[in-house]
């Protein structure tokens, strides 16, 4: 029985490969989710039937679009713009936007896929989708980037919609680039229609909280895998990779609850902190100068900056991968478990490679797959629109304990599926599979669609 189910899903995972060529990190995505629904498939076979796998890894709508705009040097650049619509059989689409170089058709993919299971997870009603563009806003004016969100969302607009997709910000998408793609869609729209991006400014329907929610959502789950494992954040060594948005608020959660956070990152390099992390000169650098982390070592006594160097190397008991896609491979695994590391937990979307999680396995480092542990962004997203539709505004501690709540409800049943399926422990097996049955269901209830 187990061959034949590992040979079905080979089957299908051939058919992905495919269908989907040069997509490199769409497969790795569809692959992790794969490794796991074997034990699925041999408990309940009707999920590998009526083309349920087959329709799940295909999105329900892909957009690729131009972006022409113009630069202050009166230059027409042009770029382009996608949104993968992957699954909404949950509800409206959701998932940020993402500009980065880097921006590809398989990065859109991978990150909307996985975006699938991440919003199952929270438990409210919001579907996987994901998009962004190849532009760059490092380096750019104001002008620039209005101008380009401008030309991004006159063709965007016309597939968005409260109930139909909500998109939020990403790696590149700050408040700043929110407010001028909701403008320009308030302007093409003619209506303000507040529900339709989340991550807004707080006078103009944006809700407490989500600024701080993935790093804080992270660290709670974190705290509630630590509680499993009889340990905690209190007297815990920890590293934290890049000094972004997930990272800056992780770092803050993680040193309210008692952790010293010994080092973090950028693309320049890394700075270690033995005596904790400064976070409002950290934000400022970050945020109001946008400056690169050699300037928080320069005005921090005990901080040392290592151009090119590596925040694995340093010894803690936990890891926070807070940067990008396949940061941390097999040899930094390595590295983490040489100098101490107990817990890796991922603030960002597929940080890990498949190496690097066989590493965490051989080991026993306890591992939460981004799915499960950074789920609290888009959980507050669904928040701030629970909140549009209604009209109304939570204060900070209501949203911070709705937050806190949802990613001890995700650990939980991450924690009780690995259990059911005959693998304590293993939060990959209990995020996929809780994640795939929910959407499954929901698809196999609504017919061929």
């Amino acid at each position: 029985m187990a061959s034949d189910v590992s040979e079905k899903i080979d089957g299908f995972y051939r058919e992905v490969l495919r269908r989907n060529p040069g997509e490199p990190e769409f497969h790795q995505a569809v692959g992790e989710v794969f490794g796991s629904l074997g034990l699925l498939l041999e408990q309940d076979p009707a999920y590998g039937e009526h083309g349920l796998i087959e329709r799940l890894v295909e999105p329900e709508r892909q957009l690729i679009f131009r972006v022409p705009w113009v630069d202050d040097h009166g230059r027409v650049q042009v770029n382009r713009g996608f949104r993968v619509q992957f699954n909404s059989a949950l509800g409206p689409y959701k998932g940020g936007l993402r500009f980065h170089p880097s921006v590809n058709l398989g990065v859109v993919k991978f990150l909307g896929f996985e975006q699938i299971f991440k919003n199952s997870l929270t438990g409210l009603p919001i579907g996987g989708g994901k998009g962004g563009s190849d532009f760059d806003p490092k380096g750019r004016s104001d002008a620039e980037i209005m101008r380009f969100c401008q030309s991004f969302m006159t063709e965007l607009h016309r597939h968005l919609g409260e109930y139909t997709d909500v998109p939020a910000g990403d790696i590149g998408v700050g408040s700043r680039e929110i407010g001028y793609l909701f403008g320009q869609y308030r302007r093409l729209a003619n209506r303000h229609e507040s529900g339709v991006l989340t991550g807004k400014g707080l006078a103009w329907g944006g809700s407490l909280v989500r600024t701080e929610a993935t790093g804080y959502g992270l660290v709670y789950f974190t705290a509630e895998m630590l509680r499993a494992h009889d340990a905690s954040f209190d007297g815990a060594r920890v590293v934290v990779s890049g000094s972004g948005n997930v990272a800056i608020y992780a770092i803050e959660k993680a040193q309210q609850l008692g952790a010293t956070v010994v080092g973090f990152s950028d693309s320049s390099g890394c700075v270690h902190t033995p005596d904790g992390v400064d976070v409002d000169l950290l934000r400022r650098v970050k945020e109001q100068r946008r400056e690169r982390v050699s300037a928080y070592a320069e005005e921090v006594s005990g901080a040392r900056f290592s151009e090119g160097g590596n925040v694995w190397e340093l010894e803690c008991d936990i890891a926070l991968p807070c940067a990008t896609q396949n940061e941390l491979d097999g040899e930094a695994a390595r590295l983490l478990a040489s100098h101490g590391c107990r817990f890796v937990a991922e603030g960002a979307n597929m940080p890990s490679t498949q190496e690097a999680i066989e590493v965490y396995r051989e080991e026993g480092i306890a591992y939460a797959p981004g799915k499960a542990s950074n789920a609290g962004g888009v959980a507050t997203s669904a928040l701030e629109m629970q909140q549009n539709a209604t009209r109304d505004t939570w204060d900070f501690e209501y949203t911070d304990q709705r937050l806190r709540q949802i990613m001890t409800n995700i650990f939980t049943a991450c924690e009780q599926t690995a259990e059911e399926y005959g693998k304590p422990g293993d939060y990959v097996t209990g995020a996929n599979i809780t994640g795939f049955r929910k959407v499954a269901d929901a698809m196999l209830a609504q017919g061929v669609i």
